[in-house]
């Protein structure tokens, strides 16, 4: 009698732990699609920002053609992009060209005092600004996520769950070699 009641008191005790750690899993893979959903929200923001930018560059900067078109390309691809890996690939391509569109507009110099171009402009950077925050929040909740599916006793709720290892949000290696290399500084 006394044993059976151990047996059950172990059990109800055991259970209540895999319940627990099931449910930290779910609550944890739950926060990271939930930051990477924050991500989404900038992005779109940017995409809706970007037609206005471009036709506004448009009439000043005839010969930058092709960098516009690519960026339309990859706003079309970022919009139409469905999985995280397929977003994070878009975003990161759309990054670099903005980059080059930041450069590029430096040879402008009646652009950059047009008054609408210049809120584009600085719409822009608070969007590149909250995306930053975002990803570093997302980077946060993955490696949160992927310190409990891949620490004891996570690993096996982990496991017979299936829950995987998620990816973190980084720099691809055409922005690594940028990120890597010392600034110049000319006088």
């Amino acid at each position: 009698m006394v044993a059976t009641i151990i047996i059950a008191v172990v059990l109800v005790i055991l259970a209540f732990f895999c319940i627990g750690n099931y449910n930290s899993l779910v609550t944890l893979r739950n926060n990271r699609e939930n930051a990477f959903a924050d991500i989404d929200v900038q992005l779109k923001y940017r995409f809706d920002l970007l037609p206005n930018l471009v036709a506004t560059v448009k009439g000043y900067a005839t010969h930058e053609k092709e960098l516009l078109e690519n960026i339309t390309k990859a706003r079309s691809m970022g919009m139409s992009a469905q999985s995280v890996d397929d977003k994070v690939k878009s975003d990161q391509q759309m990054s670099s060209l903005l980059g080059s569109f930041k450069v590029a507009m430096e040879a402008y110099p009646e652009l950059k005092a047009n008054t609408n171009f210049l809120k584009l402009q600085d719409e822009l950077t608070d969007i590149e600004h909250k995306l930053a925050a975002a990803r570093r929040y997302f980077n946060s909740a993955t490696r949160e996520y992927n310190n409990a599916v891949e620490t004891f006793p996570g690993v096996i709720f982990a496991g017979m769950f299936h829950f995987q290892r998620g990816a973190m949000y980084e720099v691809d290696a055409s922005e690594r070699a940028m990120v890597n290399k010392a600034p110049e500084v000319k006088f």
